[in-house]
């Protein structure tokens, strides 16, 4: 049977790595990330697709239509966010607060 050495360490002790060993100046980890870096992506002069709207564009014209289903009877809606979730994700029964919000 084989003993292994062990030495404690604490959660907040810091950490040497072989990377923290070596001393590396700033140019050299600059010029290493330019060399990682892959090329610009050459971006062709195409025309927007038609669906494509700018931000500030005016859209009073338009209109949403949304169908709303009511809330069926496995549902709850959580007092805490207010979204209606299966009964499956009820956390506390007594305050109908869901799993998320818990």
């Amino acid at each position: 049977m084989r003993k292994r050495s062990v030495t404690a360490t604490g959660y907040d002790a810091p950490r040497i790595t072989e990377s923290d060993e070596t001393d590396t100046s700033l140019e050299q980890l600059t010029a290493s990330r330019k060399d990682a870096q892959p090329p610009a992506v050459a971006v062709e002069d195409a025309t927007p697709p038609e669906s494509f709207e700018l931000p500030g564009t005016d859209l009073s014209g338009e209109e949403l239509t949304v169908r709303i289903i009511p809330k069926q009877a496995d549902e709850f809606t959580c007092t805490s966010c207010f979204l209606v979730h299966h009964r499956s994700r009820l956390a506390e029964p007594q305050q109908l607060i869901c799993r998320d919000c818990t």
